[in-house]
């Protein structure tokens, strides 16, 4: 058997005393892509937030495990530094945060780094080569590492910088083992 993912179990979760999820269970295998469809109403945002650790939702009930640990014992920070990551259906625009900076963060956040003024000269530029080189193998110009996170970028565009975002921080299943 394949070891999961993500491993949701009879989860029940609301939101302002409403109960939305009623027992959901999901398995997802390491190294698989699920899509979860519904119509509006449905719980779909309700789960992702959940998952995320949103504190407007409480969880009442069930289990989710990622990669065997506790999903909702962790803070929010740790569920992201673990490699969970929430793709917006319209990513905001952050004027004043180039975007390759954003990452760097990201970056840094995610090793355990201090953010201490001090940067290792070869490490930011390690992360800027793959920064451009994730930009140019989504078919995008290494202009944008430059640009404002999202800032007049075309919707498609904005998708596109999410994946570089996963790239560079490479979730587990996109890792070698």
């Amino acid at each position: 058997m394949k070891e999961l993912a993500l491993d949701v179990r009879d989860l029940h979760a609301s939101i302002d005393d409403k109960q939305i999820l009623k027992g959901v269970s999901l398995a997802v295998p390491k190294g698989e892509i699920h899509v979860i469809m519904g119509p509006n109403g449905s719980g779909k945002s309700t789960l992702s937030n959940t998952l995320m650790g949103h504190p407007k939702y409480h969880v009442n009930g069930g289990q989710a495990l990622l990669f065997g640990e506790n999903l909702l014992e962790m803070k929010v920070d740790e569920r992201a530094r673990k490699g969970l990551f929430l793709a917006y259906q319209y990513p905001v625009e952050v004027p004043g945060v180039a975007f390759s900076r954003f990452l760097w963060s990201a970056h840094k956040s995610k090793s355990g780094e201090k953010e201490d003024g001090k940067s290792n000269p070869k490490k930011v530029l390690n992360c800027r080569k793959r920064m451009n080189a994730s930009l140019e193998s989504l078919k995008m110009s290494t202009e944008f590492g430059k640009r404002h996170l999202n800032v007049g970028a075309s919707g498609g565009e904005k998708k596109r910088l999410e994946v570089c975002q996963m790239q560079m921080l490479e979730p587990k299943s996109m890792q070698e083992n």
